[in-house]
């Protein structure tokens, strides 16, 4: 399934998902890449 995630501030990745982790960020591969980020779809975040 393809995901997008978020790596920094105004940083996005999307990518297919390969793993939801424990701490509540994702794993997608991109390519030969492999990112770590949070859903770009968890709504509001917290400043």
């Amino acid at each position: 399934m393809l995901q997008t995630i978020l790596i920094g501030s105004c940083i996005s990745v999307q990518g297919l998902l390969v793993k939801q982790l424990a701490n509540g960020r994702m794993l997608v591969r991109v390519g030969e890449r492999l990112y770590e980020g949070r859903p770009a779809n968890s709504g509001p975040q917290a400043a």
